[in-house]
């Protein structure tokens, strides 16, 4: 198996975390609020505010990114940290690329100050479930309509959260 290795982008690394954003609305459209169709089309100074809101990481493989996850302030707690935007490319699914990215996001968010991370998971969505708890996540109470989908379809997911620090 190929290393990897997990890499903080800048805001001059907008392109780079443009181009493994759109290969994974492309892949996974379903998993995101936005769609390719609007990220696409959006502008070199959008790319740079969005690099400026939220850390971006990028897991690498044989210097191809495979894999990308965002980390931001949490909306639920102060001193929160919440982990969003998580996408591995489907040939590198299960093989350890999720796990480094989240590893890499906790890391960031404790160096941060945060003492606990959060990860909205949707509530049908078993692998995604079954890997937050594999790592760590715990379920909270904090529920939400899923926000990828209409809201009158009754899907929800759930807050997870991950203690960091001693």
């Amino acid at each position: 198996m190929a290393d990897i290795t997990v890499k903080q982008l800048g805001v001059e690394d907008w392109e780079n975390y443009r181009r493994v954003r759109l290969a994974a609305l492309q892949d996974s459209p379903a998993a995101f609020v936005a769609s390719l169709e609007a990220e696409q089309s959006e502008s070199e100074e959008f790319w740079r505010e969005r690099m400026r809101r939220s850390l971006r990481l990028v897991a690498m493989v044989d210097s191809q990114p495979v894999g990308v996850v965002s980390v931001g302030a949490a909306d639920e707690e102060e001193n929160a940290g919440e982990l969003f935007g998580l996408w591995v490319h489907p040939d590198h699914r299960g093989s350890g690329v999720a796990t480094e990215l989240v590893r890499a996001g906790a890391a960031s968010a404790a160096q941060a100050g945060r003492n606990q991370l959060y990860y909205w998971v949707g509530t049908e969505n078993g692998r995604a479930v079954a890997f937050a708890s594999g790592y760590g996540f715990r379920p909270t109470h904090h529920r939400r309509p899923m926000r990828v989908v209409s809201e009158a379809d009754g899907q929800e997911e759930i807050a997870m959260t991950l203690p960091l620090g001693s």
